[in-house]
């Protein structure tokens, strides 16, 4: 009986060089640390020393080495989509090395991976499993601009949940792992290992992150991971037509929400939908929920505090589990499908109403009261 499962080299070798180069940006970083570090000052920030915010550097080299290893049928795979990364993780890199990149530029970049991966591949979505829809998905132009939005979206997204040690890595590492089975399951296994050596490259990665946050994921990390998932999601669905688009948005069902829920409480606060706060999920669920779990399971209220950004991540990215194993099981049913993104999106407002009201209550009544008691709910 073997230790480790049978995989390809490509895939210990993604995790392997990522886990490394970690290992040694975190080692050196009283070197590069004047330009790299994250500082501890700002609304939504967790940390109480500067950190390091260059994980994604690791993480692309790991990618990297996962295809100079792997069979040509996935190095086929692996290099499009290390070459269209590129603007999102290089727009993303540079945020993290100087602070002066635009919200709309990062966004712009990510968008640009998704027309040059189209342009690479010559894959985009071609069909949402909408009637009426998917004809003006078979116009190349419509095509090219929807997969660009999808994509630029799910990058976003995946950068808009990375707060806590773990959280955003360990999401994509367990997404990663939910395309994969579906790629199998359709007797896809070259997507399949292309999708779990970038998941084994962001694990590298997590192993060092969490849970003491020694290095950070940083927006090229977040960029080039939330890519990485799009793009996988946009081949799983093209290359394998009897899985529904609606079963790879599942997927993602947790950090898409994360956004479409954010832009609609900040306009009903008359705030700018991207002007950060601490009411994302995530963060209410650290002060609500583990904070004081932690501080009933133990007597040492240091240590507690020291833990809750660890846990509060790993329970986050956890939620992806049951999304995924929905995904997996109704794949191939549009209807289903559609129908349990709808579940999950309530079930994310009904967690969400709970921890600002502390008490349950409808989804549809917390979204749908009137504007007063929706403000006062939200402060």
């Amino acid at each position: 009986m073997p230790i480790l499962p049978s995989l390809p080299p490509s895939v210990y070798t993604a995790f392997i060089v990522s886990f490394l180069v970690t290992l040694l940006l975190v080692l050196t970083k009283r070197w590069h640390g004047r330009y790299s570090m994250d500082g501890v000052q700002g609304i939504q920030k967790q940390h109480k020393v500067p950190t390091p915010r260059i994980g994604g550097v690791a993480i692309v080299l790991g990618v990297l080495g996962g295809w100079l290893v792997a069979q040509p049928e996935r190095r086929a795979i692996l290099g499009p989509l290390l070459v269209a990364g590129l603007p999102a993780f290089a727009f993303g890199l540079a945020e993290d090395l100087t602070k002066k990149v635009s919200v709309m530029a990062r966004l712009l970049a990510t968008m640009a991976s998704g027309v040059l991966g189209w342009w690479l591949t010559g894959m985009s979505l071609t069909s949402l499993d909408v009637a009426g829809v998917d004809v003006l998905m078979g116009i190349t132009l419509v095509s090219v601009a929807f997969t660009a939005f999808a994509v630029g979206g799910v990058a976003n997204a995946i950068n808009i949940i990375d707060g806590f040690n773990g959280l955003a890595s360990g999401f994509v590492v367990l997404a990663l792992v939910g395309l994969a089975a579906m790629a199998m399951s359709s007797q896809d296994p070259n997507l399949a290992i292309a999708c779990l050596g970038t998941a084994g490259a962001m694990l590298g990665f997590w192993l060092v992150n969490w849970p003491w946050g020694k290095i950070f994921l940083g927006d090229g990390g977040s960029y080039f991971g939330g890519f990485a998932l799009a793009w996988g999601c946009i081949m799983v669905v093209e290359r394998n037509p009897e899985i529904t688009p609606f079963a790879a948005l599942l997927l993602c069902i947790h950090p898409v929400t994360e956004v479409l829920f954010s832009i609609y409480r900040r306009r009903l606060r008359q705030y700018n939908p991207g002007q950060p706060d601490r009411l994302h999920l995530h963060s209410l669920m650290m002060r609500r929920v583990v904070r004081p779990l932690l501080m009933r399971c133990t007597n040492d209220r240091d240590h507690a505090l020291r833990m809750e950004n660890a846990w509060t991540g790993l329970l986050l990215a956890c939620m992806t589990l049951p999304a995924a194993a929905v995904a997996y099981a109704v794949r191939s049913q549009p209807l289903w499908a559609a129908l349990m993104c709808v579940v999950f999106m309530l079930a994310y407002v009904t967690v969400y109403a709970r921890l600002v009201r502390h008490h349950w209550c409808s989804p549809l009544q917390f979204l749908f009261v009137k504007p007063a008691q929706r403000l006062q709910s939200l402060a």
